[in-house]
């Protein structure tokens, strides 16, 4: 956690208040982004006064800066829990697609929160860390394509920047659309209504697509 963002008491209460402090923070503002939610609504649902609160956090936004913090290190985890392995680049793909249909699943206040932040006016703080884990991604996806691409096993025109860049606007849109009302009702739309019970069909044509891009 950004120490910064927080007074040295809210380190002095108990891991599980803290915990509960931060899910629903999350919660509220993944519902209602930053200028929308309510503090006293946080405080209250967290069973502590506001005044506590604001012995933990000096504003609002310092709360919310924290939340995207937390948001952005679990994201991120996920993904290098996946780029540890030493596999192809379409191998990876595929297990990057799974991991978001569960992922997005499973923590869907997280996705939620993380498409709040597209559609915000970030504190300068929130863009540093959105940013910090995009240029991760950034470099990452684009060394593996640069890799593969002197070995020759994708296509020779492919400009590893921005394929790389192509790429994660899939991931993304993916990741948003198992978990935020807008892009649910969207994939229902192209996909159908029982989209959501066929992850095998999803990630077998996402990788045939991202194939005919990548291949010879």
């Amino acid at each position: 956690m950004k120490q910064n963002l927080y007074n040295d008491s809210f380190l002095k209460i108990s891991e599980e208040k803290r915990n509960k402090i931060l899910q629903v923070a999350i919660s509220e503002f993944s519902e209602h982004g930053l200028e929308s939610a309510n503090i006293n609504v946080i405080a209250k649902k967290s069973g502590i006064s506001i005044g506590s609160m604001y012995s933990y956090f000096k504003s609002k936004e310092d709360l919310y800066s924290l939340t995207v913090c937390h948001a952005v290190e679990t994201l991120k985890s996920v993904l290098d829990n996946i780029m540890k392995e030493d596999d192809d680049l379409l191998i990876i793909i595929e297990k990057i697609i799974r991991a978001i249909q569960h992922h997005s699943r499973t923590n869907i206040s997280l996705t939620k929160l993380y498409n709040q932040m597209t559609v915000e006016n970030r504190t300068e703080l929130t863009f540093e860390i959105v940013s910090e884990v995009e240029n991760i991604s950034a470099a990452l996806y684009t060394s593996i394509i640069e890799k593969v691409k002197k070995e020759k096993l994708i296509r020779s025109d492919a400009d590893p920047k921005l394929f790389a860049f192509f790429l994660d606007n899939l991931f993304v849109s993916l990741q948003f659309s198992y978990s935020c009302s807008y892009y649910i009702e969207r994939f229902k739309i192209y996909a159908g209504d029982d989209i959501f019970d066929k992850d095998e069909e999803v990630t077998t044509q996402l990788l045939k697509f991202i194939k005919g891009a990548f291949l010879i």
